[in-house]
């Protein structure tokens, strides 16, 4: 006679795998980075001060809404904060990055994770991850008003001129530049959703932009990196120099 019992399978336990390798250290940079620049930019957007010297203006403040106050009594800054930091926190690899890391959703590949009933990202509040789309567009508007400010950094009271923040902040807007363009929702519109560039309306441009832009996709995480740094460190440059810490060097 057959048994007929059933058989229970007990469920792994968090952090189970057969993985022999230091896995776990791989969210440790992720914490530090992600996590430093998150406090970092929110006690900068409430400070509110020392993000403007000479020709320089902080990227954390611009486009500079309402400085003297007239009708917006808090920081500056907190009236932009929503492009930049919604473009970054529904990124595709910034996604990945702090589920793992923040939220040991999973903790890593083929390591066994807390949850039981997986919802995705379905359920409020991730299911406004989906908006990614249209926070691209909010940062492609962000990057002009970024290149202004820099190419107003060359003009040193009407006149052109260059100092290291001039540097910063153009070395900044390159990597800002590159990311957006990297991302992964702007290779996509460009020709991602096509499976015959022949057959489609400008095929042949739109093949090759989409070309240029899977290069730069393939290296979307060290942009992504790259940039957060280089914003934190134009912000913090800006600040020393305005708040008098250090002085500007001109280099001519």
């Amino acid at each position: 006679m057959a048994d007929s019992g059933a058989r229970t399978v007990k469920a792994p336990e968090f952090g189970q795998t057969l993985r022999g390798d230091s896995w776990w250290a791989e969210t440790i940079p992720v914490v530090l980075l992600l996590g430093g620049f998150g406090l970092y930019a929110t006690l900068r957007a409430f400070e509110g001060r020392f993000y403007e010297w000479g020709p320089y203006l902080s990227p954390f403040y611009s486009p500079l809404i309402d400085e003297h106050h007239r009708w917006w009594k808090l920081s500056p800054a907190l009236l932009i904060l929503g492009g930049p930091l919604g473009f970054r926190a529904t990124c595709y690899y910034y996604r990945k990055a702090y589920y793992r890391a923040f939220f040991q959703d999973p903790p890593a590949c083929a390591v066994s994770e807390w949850k039981r009933n997986y919802k995705g990202e379905t359920r409020f509040p991730f299911v406004l991850q989906n908006l990614h789309r249209y926070f691209l567009y909010f940062a492609i508007l962000f990057l002009c008003f970024l290149w202004k400010d820099v190419f107003q950094a060359f003009n040193f009271d009407g006149k052109f001129g260059m100092g290291v923040g001039t540097l910063v902040l153009l070395v900044n807007i390159i990597l800002l530049t590159t990311y957006t363009l990297s991302c992964h929702s702007l290779r996509h519109l460009a020709g991602g959703k096509l499976d015959c560039f022949s057959c489609a309306t400008f095929g042949k441009p739109r093949y090759k932009v989409w070309h240029w832009l899977s290069i730069l996709n393939e290296r979307h995480m060290w942009f992504a990196w790259m940039s957060l740094i280089s914003v934190g460190l134009a912000d913090f440059y800006i600040r020393l120099v305005a708040s008098g810490a250090i002085q500007d060097a001109r280099i001519f």
